[in-house]
């Protein structure tokens, strides 16, 4: 079963702010799902997790093979 975490719980991962995260849900960078009537964001562990890999990738591209992972 996969584990949710909360706006704040990603925030705290990233060490960014709760208002950054929104805005990577809102330009779909990282997907997530709204719950409950007062719409409450939901990241799935799993893909916050796809979302850091893509970030290594995209260095790794930037800064030529001799990136380590």
């Amino acid at each position: 079963m996969a584990k949710f975490l909360t706006i704040s719980d990603v925030a705290d991962y990233l060490n960014v702010s709760a208002g950054q995260v929104r805005t990577l849900i809102k330009n779909g960078e990282i997907p997530a799902i709204q719950v409950g009537g007062r719409g409450q964001w939901r990241i799935e562990e799993a893909k916050l997790e796809e979302y850091v890999k893509r970030g290594y990738e995209a260095t790794a591209k930037k800064i030529g093979s001799d990136f380590e992972m």
